[in-house]
């Protein structure tokens, strides 16, 4: 029986040796795929289908968004370290200062201590001296007390005119001596309290020499072990230091791979994409700036019926154009028209040819000028084509379904809609359409209220449905 029980005990020894050597071994092989992914220049899928360069860049993104998420707990976790110790510090600077205070509030009252014990030991000395004076006397009056007891009467006759007078004389002696012997009492009496006084002083002092002994040794303790914190603080400051470079190293590797990802994405400029399609590109653009795929589909949604629509004028020889007739120049405003001159000579399209949107009423031009599925005006376009163009790692196109689904999320993300938080996202939104998050009284006459209102709808749709799995097979 125990022979069986070893041999199982073993078994699942080995068996975890096996899985945490496998994961390990998985995860280094995965960490040298990923890294040759980064250091590869053009085509990353050279000899794989795209499907499969899709899945190992999903499972590279999925790798470093891992790794950021630990080094982020680690940051997190060294911050909450390093703020303990910085409060321990703080408490035992405070203590030593405290303690530094009673030691010096103490040595004050030992000095005066000191001070009053020498007064009373001079006071002790100068009442002995008394004492001594007293005393002195004291034998002087005994000593003529004696001599008169001993005179004579014939004695006393002869040398007092009347024998009165040697009555009194005798009597103011022994006066004198009775109030001399109760001045000595006095005087001894002093002496008396004078040494408790001294002793008393004594003692207290004793107590306070005591206490700077006892607090010069908690200060001693407090400032090893502040020494200590400070230590430990310095080494988790700069463990902090390396998580945060690990955490951003680790970030620019994710998002480098977010950029081979984008750049594998082949929805036709043309062509709109599929939910699908489009909901895999609002999930990358989600993973860039943080903003929710619900509502940048729900605004594209609102926008160009996500690229179905990306509009009806200056496009001769397009199947879906409702307005051939009416070029660029008419729909635009004039300050746009150099930015627009600009973005379609760089990209090699024909200026009159290439479809930008316009409302038309009656015949009359309304409005119009923006470009691609996310609807950008072109001066617009210009302020966020670097932005775009560092992402994706090349020249961005405002009709490239995927530049469009970026350059709608970084916008959104300027007025704060990566929070998430509901009133963010309705102020970004209504900034997407008025150039200001505040529903001025020319947004209202725009439409700010039925614009934002609806996007929001959309948006609160898409969530359900990615809620739902409609788009990961569950």
């Amino acid at each position: 029986m125990e022979g069986r029980k070893t041999k199982f005990i073993l078994f699942v020894i080995a068996l975890f040796i096996a899985s945490v050597f496998g994961v390990f071994v998985f995860a280094e092989d995965l960490s040298s795929k990923c890294q040759k992914y980064l250091e590869e220049e053009g085509d990353v899928c050279s000899g794989m289908s795209q499907e499969e360069c899709q899945k190992e860049l999903n499972q590279c993104l999925e790798y470093y968004e891992k790794q950021s998420e630990y080094y982020e707990g680690k940051v997190s976790q060294t911050q909450q370290e390093k703020k303990t110790l910085q409060n321990q510090v703080y408490v035992l600077k405070s203590k030593i200062n405290k303690l530094n205070n009673d030691i010096y509030t103490s040595n004050l009252m030992i000095k005066d201590l000191n001070i009053q014990i020498g007064d009373t030991q001079e006071s002790i000395v100068v009442t002995s001296g008394r004492i001594e004076q007293s005393k002195q006397r004291m034998a002087e009056l005994l000593r003529l007390i004696e001599e008169q007891d001993r005179r004579s009467l014939i004695e006393v006759m002869l040398a007092e005119e009347e024998l009165s007078d040697f009555f009194d004389e005798l009597a103011a002696l022994e006066a004198l001596s009775l109030k001399n012997q109760e001045l000595l009492a006095d005087i001894k009496a002093l002496k008396i309290d004078l040494e408790e006084q001294e002793n008393e002083l004594s003692y207290e002092k004793q107590d306070y020499e005591h206490a700077v002994v006892a607090y010069e040794i908690q200060k001693e303790r407090s400032q090893d072990l502040k020494a200590d914190q400070e230590w430990l603080l310095e080494k988790t400051k700069g463990q902090e230091e390396l998580y945060q470079q690990y955490l951003k190293e680790t970030e620019e590797k994710a998002a480098e791979i977010r950029k081979r990802i984008f750049q594998l994405a082949q929805v036709g400029e043309e062509a709109a994409p599929s939910y699908e399609e489009a909901y895999e590109l609002a999930k990358y653009v989600e993973g860039v700036t943080g903003v929710r795929a619900a509502l940048i589909l729900g605004l594209l949604q609102v926008e160009s019926a996500i690229g179905k629509n990306v509009g009806q004028c200056n496009c001769q020889g397009r199947s879906y154009c409702a307005h051939p007739e009416i070029g660029w120049q008419e729909v635009m405003r004039d300050n746009q028209y150099d930015a627009f001159k600009k973005i379609v000579n760089e990209l090699g399209l024909d200026i009159d040819s290439t479809p930008v949107s316009c409302s038309i009423s009656g015949g009359k031009v309304q409005w119009g000028g923006a470009m691609g599925p996310a609807q950008f005006i072109p001066t617009t376009w210009l302020l966020y084509k670097g932005k775009i163009e560092a992402i994706i790692g090349q020249t961005a196109n405002p009709w490239r379904v995927r530049d469009a689904f970026l350059a709608a999320g970084l916008y959104l993300k300027d007025f704060g809609a990566d929070s998430q938080i509901l009133q963010k996202e309705i102020g970004a939104v209504t900034a997407y359409l008025c150039g200001t998050s505040y529903m001025t009284s020319r947004c209202q006459q725009a439409g700010g209220y039925w614009y934002r209102s609806l996007v929001i709808k959309n948006a609160d749709q898409w969530e359900d449905w990615i809620d739902e799995g409609v788009f990961n097979g569950n």
